[in-house]
């Protein structure tokens, strides 16, 4: 049976006590002496573009055994090829690059040597006192991809290029490529590992995103996080430790896989793992709340708006349809073009405000009337009830009313702000029926709903005020041909020339039961 060579025993002492350190409690042990490590100063560092990095090459550097083995096979770093390289562009600082060699230097050297995991991963966390959590951990898993990716450069280009090949010897690296298919399941927990500590790592810094303005501490789910990120932290840290000595036993003489090994590598993975699951639990209860702090904050600047002067109406038909200037938000129902939001500028707009439930005979009936006059502009606002899921169905229910419209759409409804919906229904007092809010062109509202004054006087009403309203009561009659108005021509012919004896059938009938209606009542 095959002895395994001191740098490997090394790799599998530096994670053989994990096992015992993977309880809440002992991570509450050692959070104190976590913490005595912290002592962050006012010095900023851009993560993003560290964190960019970190992902090319740990997905450029992912071995797949087929592609090491086998020349001439695409691996899946040579796949990526074929997409823009954001990672290229990137400069990093002199300083930190500086600071990411000494942290890989620290991982290769303590890593291959004596010492154990937890007391090189607070070393690491010693040589980072003044960085926030976030920066601190994006920098050990930028020293950790310099590690990881010169190990696979080497691997991945040894059969190809003779300096590559030459260093690969050295290093061992051509007696490893022979035992490739035997070093899988390590291949395999590595990976893992890696992926689960980008996560986390990701998360962690997304917490440090987070807009002050819309939350603090004082929000229970971040408080929580903040509790536990360094703990959270100092683990994935151990994670780093535990792949650089994987790398380390990788290049040493014998290449054994334990089966004890791949379980620590695991149960590691395992654990960060859980505590990137509660993180991200806590992150989305934290977009959530900015989410709604940022619609109260939209719904009481619409609030504001509305009840401002303008010059024009475009600033308040923006705020109502779509207030960003990225894409064409409203569809022309007779170019069948998306269009700006321009083209209503300084017209009186009318809001059909409705949902995707809207019936056609409605849509026909209101494009009957608003065919006799063109002073206005239409347009279609779908309301969607937020707890109806938005399925095929009602997709292709609203593409149906769309093209049945001569008006214009908005292109979808999503694109109807949270807090545009909340104020149309609670200031504007929409419920399901659909209304027709007026607004004039310096973006005042006209009417609330002037679907009716549709229905009764059509283009005549313009421009829907309360006050033309209240005139064109004032030159109406009450009789039957009011009633009747603009639904039939030939019931109006009828109403003309029937009228007599309509008066006349009904004054025969009083003639016969007054009679009998007073005597029942006086007996």
């Amino acid at each position: 049976m095959a002895t395994t060579t001191p740098t490997l025993a090394n790799a599998q002492r530096l994670i053989k006590g994990d096992r015992l350190m993977f309880s809440s409690s002992d991570d509450n042990v050692m959070s104190k002496q976590i913490q005595a490590t912290h002592a962050p100063d006012d010095r900023e560092v851009d993560v993003r573009p560290l964190l960019h990095l970190i992902e090319d090459i740990f997905k450029r550097a992912t071995p797949t055994t087929e592609a090491i083995v086998v020349p001439g096979i695409q691996s899946h770093a040579e796949a990526l090829e074929s997409k823009t390289n954001q990672a290229s562009s990137i400069n990093v600082p002199e300083a930190l690059a500086y600071l990411i060699d000494q942290l890989a230097c620290e991982l290769s050297c303590k890593c291959s040597g004596s010492g154990d995991a937890h007391t090189i991963a607070i070393s690491i966390l010693n040589m980072l006192t003044n960085y926030s959590w976030d920066a601190k951990l994006v920098l050990v898993l930028s020293a950790c991809a310099v590690n990881f990716g010169e190990f696979w450069l080497l691997a991945h280009n040894c059969t190809t290029n003779q300096l590559a090949k030459s260093v690969a010897i050295l290093r061992k690296i051509p007696e490893l490529l022979e035992r490739t298919s035997m070093l899988k399941p390590r291949f395999d927990t590595i990976n893992n590992l890696v992926k689960v500590m980008v996560g986390i790592t990701k998360c962690i810094v997304e917490f440090r995103e987070l807009p002050p303005q819309y939350i603090t501490t004082e929000v229970t789910a971040l408080s929580t996080a903040m509790t536990h990120i360094p703990v959270a932290v100092y683990w994935t840290i151990r994670g780093v430790v535990a792949c650089a000595s994987q790398i380390a036993g990788l290049t040493g003489f014998e290449h054994i896989v334990s089966t004890t090994e791949s379980w620590e590598l695991s149960s590691l993975a395992h654990k960060v793992g859980n505590m990137q699951s509660h993180l991200a639990t806590q992150l989305s209860t934290c977009y959530k709340h900015i989410d709604e702090r940022k619609q109260m904050e939209a719904y009481q600047n619409l609030h504001h708006l509305m009840e401002m002067i303008h010059i024009d109406n475009l600033r308040v038909l923006k705020a109502l349809i779509y207030q960003k200037d990225d894409l064409l938000p409203l569809f022309d129902g007779v170019t069948k073009r998306r269009v700006s939001i321009d083209v209503l500028r300084r017209k009186y707009v009318l809001l059909l405000i409705s949902d995707v439930d809207i019936s056609q005979e409605e849509v026909a009936i209101l494009e009957q009337i608003n065919n006799d006059a063109r002073q206005h502009e239409v347009v279609w606002l779908p309301i969607l009830d937020s707890n109806a899921p938005w399925t095929e169905n009602r997709q292709k229910q609203f593409d149906s009313l769309q093209a049945s419209m001569p008006w214009y759409c908005v292109q979808h409804p999503s694109l109807i702000e949270p807090a545009v919906v909340k104020y149309i229904k609670e200031v504007w007092n929409f419920r399901k029926k659909a209304i027709l809010v007026v607004i004039d062109p310096q973006g005042r509202v006209s009417s609330l709903n002037a679907l009716h004054m549709m229905w009764i006087w059509g283009g005549t009403a313009f421009p829907f005020t309360s006050a033309r309203e209240e005139a064109l009561w004032k030159e109406e009659t009450w009789k039957l041909d009011l009633l009747v108005d603009s639904i039939d021509p030939l019931i109006n012919k009828w109403v003309s020339t029937s009228s007599q004896l309509i008066v006349s059938f009904f004054s025969q009938k009083l003639n016969h039961y007054v009679p009998l209606f007073m005597y029942a009542c006086t007996n």
